[in-house]
């Protein structure tokens, strides 16, 4: 494996190696979409010199203090795709308040505006050239000691990439003047992320 797994949290060494980036990618594989009903299976983190690791979260956790101290760490931004779902996810099984925060989805609808496809496998291959292979997206992450080598190579290759998607996208929205515009929308996302976890929808539609 091309990838390290850690047990219900980072442990201190493989901490202090990804505090001293100045940004880390990192996505989540759950149950489900709703944090409430749908637990948290798995964490992915990979740093600008491409060490993933891969956290194996168990069913009744509800702390992991070094992920946490990584995830509020105001100097190490954070890189999701579509981070609204795994800042809900964090905050919800962890207490975790994830900042700062790069959200490639946002970044990609603000930059590509020519076209309206904005998920993952999309967009690193418009960027990278690599084709993602989704085929364990929609698999069983309930059991994160007996997953198989297909779904842990996805789990880690959807982090694998998302840095120099940053970097690239970042040099997009500062050509078109919309970089200000969406860091902006990344400071919105505590908002959208605790109107989440009460279940609020809709609320900023005229009805």
């Amino acid at each position: 494996m091309d990838f390290q797994i850690c047990d219900r949290d980072l442990d201190e060494e493989t901490l202090a190696r990804y505090r001293q980036a100045e940004a880390i990618a990192a996505d989540t594989e759950t149950m489900g979409l709703i944090p409430h009903r749908d637990r948290l299976c798995l964490v992915q983190l990979c740093d600008d010199r491409d060490f993933v690791t891969v956290i194996r979260i168990e069913r009744s956790q509800t702390e992991a203090p070094n992920l946490k101290i990584l995830m509020e760490d105001a100097n190490v931004v954070k890189i999701f795709h579509y981070a609204r779902f795994d800042l809900a996810q964090f905050k919800h099984t962890f207490s975790i308040d994830t900042n700062p925060v790069f959200c490639t989805k946002i970044a990609s609808k603000l930059a590509r505006t020519y076209t309206t496809s904005h998920g993952l496998k999309a967009l690193i291959q418009e960027l990278e050239g690599i084709e993602l292979d989704k085929s364990s997206q929609s698999s069983d992450w309930g059991n994160p000691k007996n997953l198989t080598e297909e779904q842990l190579r996805y789990a880690a290759n959807d982090v694998r990439y998302l840095i120099n998607a940053r970097k690239k996208l970042m040099a997009m929205l500062a050509r078109e003047e919309r970089l200000e515009l969406t860091q902006q929308c990344f400071e919105c996302l505590p908002v959208f992320v605790a109107l989440d976890l009460l279940q609020f929808q809709g609320i900023f539609e005229h009805k």
